[in-house]
Parts: C-alpha cells; sequence; structure tokens
C-alpha cells in the first residue's frame, strides 16, 4: 500500500468533512429561527462561534515557518492532523464558554426574533 495514496485519501475526506460542516452552518444561517426553540437558537449560535474560532486559529497557524525537512505525503499528514486538532479545539473552546459570542449572538437573536 502506498503511504502517498493513504495520505490523499485522508485529506479528500477531511476536506469533504470541511465543505460539508461550512454548507450546513450556512443553511443554519438562512433558516428562519423565529419559531426555533432556545436550544436550536444556542446551538446554531455555538457552532458559527466554533466556525469563527476555528479560521481564527487557522490564519494564526499560518504566521508559523514549516520546517523545510520530511517529504510531501509526510508533510501533508502533518498538516491533516494539524487542521483536525486546530477544529477540535475551536469546538472545545466553544462548548467551554469561548470568546463569549455565541452567547452575544443567542441574546441578540432572542431579541430581534421577540423569543
Amino acid at each position: 500500500m502506498d503511504i502517498g495514496n493513504l495520505t490523499n485519501s485522508y485529506l479528500d475526506a477531511y476536506k469533504s468533512q470541511t465543505t460539508q460542516s461550512a454548507e450546513k452552518l450556512q443553511g443554519q444561517l438562512k433558516t428562519d429561527y423565529s419559531k426555533a426553540t432556545d436550544e436550536e437558537l444556542m446551538d446554531a449560535c455555538k457552532q458559527f462561534e466554533a466556525y469563527f474560532v476555528e479560521q481564527m486559529f487557522k490564519e494564526m497557524v499560518k504566521t508559523i515557518p514549516e520546517s523545510e525537512s520530511g517529504s510531501s505525503y509526510t508533510s501533508n499528514l502533518m498538516s491533516y492532523y494539524k487542521d483536525n486538532m486546530v477544529q477540535e479545539i475551536a469546538s472545545a473552546s466553544t462548548e467551554q464558554g469561548g470568546l463569549g459570542l455565541a452567547q452575544m449572538l443567542y441574546e441578540q437573536m432572542k431579541r430581534n426574533y421577540g423569543l
């Protein structure tokens, strides 16, 4: 089994998962939340905050210089795990209170929708 092909399949699966997450979030943003429960509203706000934090962390990681050593499949595999780690850290930080962005969005949406 060729490790390069295995790495590429992992990267393709990750890209597909990321695209699906973004599409799901975008679909939820277009949803009419005037009839949403408090749980649904807070869940959407937490997902938005997690996505925002993830994008912020990814931009921060780009500022770190990469080492020149290693082969292309090793760097692809490390990139995959690095992106996955950033996504998990963003989700975990949001669940633990995060930046407070989800709570602010939740309160604003409750006022806007009169809930």
